[in-house]
């Protein structure tokens, strides 16, 4: 199972997931056995139209699912393709459940997948992308 890494000096301001960004999501995510996984309830700070999650505000959910799990394994890894898929409009005001995993590797690349889910279940979005390592 993946072990979680403190956050260097500087990313606490990450706009995903750093603490100190005062405009930012402040996800905060825990491994639950081989699965990234936080729990989020957005304003309507960040909707699009009325009581809609804007799509740059899911995108960037799903992004920081799958990055942010390989970083907090131990890896530094950038973004080399993202596809997302919009199953469903994600609600603000709800409790959102987003999750990511790793899906497999060759060479410096990893396949990732991630998904937003309601409490009932219900996935709103997901995402695959592919990962490059850096060193």
């Amino acid at each position: 199972m993946p072990s979680s890494k403190e956050k260097l000096p500087g990313e606490s301001y990450c706009f995903a997931c750093g603490p100190e960004n005062p405009i930012g999501l402040h996800l905060d995510f825990r491994f639950d056995a081989e699965k990234y996984v936080a729990e989020k309830t957005l304003p309507h700070e960040y909707q699009s139209y009325e009581g809609v999650v804007h799509g740059g505000i899911i995108t960037t959910m799903l992004d920081e699912a799958m990055g942010g799990y390989l970083y907090s394994s131990g890896e530094r890894a950038v973004t080399a393709r993202l596809d997302v898929r919009y199953r469903k409009t994600t609600p603000v005001g709800e409790k959102l459940i987003i999750t990511g995993w790793e899906e497999g590797r060759r060479g410096h690349f990893v396949n990732m997948k991630a998904t937003i889910a309601l409490a009932d279940g219900t996935v709103t979005a997901e995402g695959s992308a592919k990962m490059a390592l850096v060193d």
